[in-house]
């Protein structure tokens, strides 16, 4: 069965999951880069990205190798594949990760600006989704073809699919630092009252891991 899952999506102390003004140098905004230092040396970000051998271990190359398994297709805000705003100017460019980028499925983007589809290396292809979230979801369940659906980001796509109820499963790494300023995650969210309970909850030397999962809802 397919469920909906965001996988080691990092926020501040303060609740950031970005930190303001993205651009070209600072794809993550200002100091976001800060958030991920628990992933960037993990075995499995440095194979799945650079293809490399070595990398390190334990608590958070676990998570992050998880973060993988049986997914067969992503859903990305338009902030997730690059900077540019309104419509598109061209077609040159083609996402932050160069041509060969670490998804490795189909990838579906949200925006309000239609686009044609791009295949690029390493099996990803891109689709530019204009109808909204749940469009992209039913296409992304279809192309998975029975695996799951991963939402990688950023904060604003992951709370809209959070406060219609259809995120199955959130793990989020809290990595010790403070943006200041930013994109809130949990923003207007009650997730509590969502159904969303702590089912699993780890710490290691340079970020917390906590699992929430959505309650199954019982019939009346």
């Amino acid at each position: 069965m397919t469920r909906v899952r965001v996988e080691g999506f990092t926020i501040s102390l303060d609740g950031y999951g970005a930190g303001p003004d993205q651009d070209l140098n600072n794809p993550l905004g200002v100091g976001g880069m800060e958030l991920h230092q628990w992933l960037l040396p993990t075995r499995t970000f440095q194979q799945t990205l650079f293809g490399k051998d070595g990398g390190t271990g334990g608590v958070d190359d676990d998570f992050a190798a998880r973060g993988f398994e049986n997914v067969g297709a992503w859903i990305l805000g338009r902030n997730m594949f690059g900077p540019i705003r309104g419509s598109w100017p061209d077609t040159s460019w083609k996402g932050w990760w160069g041509d060969n980028p670490p998804y490795h499925v189909p990838a579906f983007i949200l925006t309000h600006h239609a686009r044609p589809s791009i295949e690029m290396e390493g099996g990803t292809t891109f689709h530019f989704i204009t109808g909204g979230i749940r469009e992209a979801l039913a296409r992304a369940r279809e192309a998975a073809a029975g695996l799951d659906v991963r939402i990688g980001g950023g904060p604003h796509t992951i709370r809209q699919y959070l406060r219609e109820g259809l995120v199955d499963e959130l793990h989020i790494a809290i990595a010790p630092v403070l943006l200041g300023q930013g994109e809130s995650l949990f923003q207007g969210l009650d997730m509590r009252a969502l159904g969303y309970e702590c089912v699993e909850f780890v710490a290691s030397e340079k970020a917390t891991h906590v699992v929430l999962r959505r309650k199954q809802r019982t019939a009346a």
